[in-house]
């Protein structure tokens, strides 16, 4: 149905313990009129594309401080399609060097906003390049 919410999983994958961010923008996206599942601190790629499937997202995002993002995004971006699920959109924040935003964007990751980026672009992106499915 055209006016249901999107519905968005915000993840913490892998082993930071840094979630002001992701938390931050979980209720900014809630603010918005968004439906936020956020799924907590230590996640696995499995578990967040599980919750993804699960609460029927429109959109993962992904919060990465550790350096790990390559993998990380790499490892639920194939997952989603291992699981058919590939329609749900990936994007994401945090610590991302400018010179691994193409190849992130190449193996299909829609955004990454870098540190700066305030909550009402991300919201507005969301908005605008995320389709409720």
């Amino acid at each position: 149905m055209a006016d249901s919410p999107l519905r968005v999983v915000v993840a913490k994958p892998g082993l930071d313990g840094h979630d002001r961010g992701a938390k931050v923008v979980a209720r900014a996206l809630r603010d918005a009129g968004m439906e936020v599942v956020y799924t907590g601190l230590h996640q696995t790629p499995e578990q967040i594309v599980e919750a993804a499937i699960q609460e029927d997202a429109d959109a993962v995002g992904l919060s990465v401080l550790s350096g790990a993002h390559m993998t990380l995004f790499a490892r639920v971006i194939e997952l989603l399609k291992e699981r058919d699920a590939s329609d749900i959109v990936v994007f994401g924040g945090g610590i991302v060097p400018d010179e691994d935003l193409p190849e992130l964007e190449r193996m299909g990751v829609a955004k990454i906003f870098t540190p700066g980026a305030t909550t009402s672009e991300i919201v507005d992106w969301v908005r605008s390049a995320v389709v409720p499915a």
